[in-house]
């Protein structure tokens, strides 16, 4: 299976937040949205609207037990990785996404085709699919 066959499934909205808002921005964003992580997008006049990292629960964590109570006010920026963007394409298998996330201790991925972002798979989405596949099919009572 692809990825592209699990966004089909999925909500097309994709939750961002540009990388010059604050954590408690962020933070307000994902608990509106209850999600757990959000794409961070910068706004560049050459290349419009780019995908430049994840910023997760995790980070708002790091960002308060780094910094204290001022960690909220804190640029997401500052607080996420600013190594290659992990991503994937809509026709990678699950199999290869889950092992990038394992490789990278990663829950969500950003996929992006073409240079454009359209959408996000988690840890949980793929699970949900590979343990659907694993379960034992229901056999008919024979009478």
């Amino acid at each position: 299976m692809q990825v592209g066959d699990i966004l089909r499934r999925k909500s097309t909205r994709i939750a961002t937040v540009r990388m010059n808002e604050t954590v408690a921005i962020a933070a307000q964003l994902l608990r509106t949205g209850n999600i757990s992580a959000l794409v961070v997008k910068d706004v560049c006049r050459t290349e419009g609207n780019t995908a430049v990292g994840m910023f997760s629960e995790r980070d708002v964590v790091r960002a308060i037990a780094e910094h204290g109570a001022a960690g909220v006010n804190r640029k997401v920026s500052d607080m996420i990785s600013v190594q290659e963007l992990i991503s994937c394409h809509s026709t990678d298998t699950l199999e290869h996404v889950r092992h990038l996330m394992n490789k990278h201790h990663i829950r969500h991925v950003p996929v992006i085709d073409d240079h454009t972002l359209i959408g996000v798979i988690s840890i949980r989405d793929i699970s949900r699919v590979l343990d659907h596949e694993d379960a034992p099919q229901a056999h008919a009572a024979v009478a």
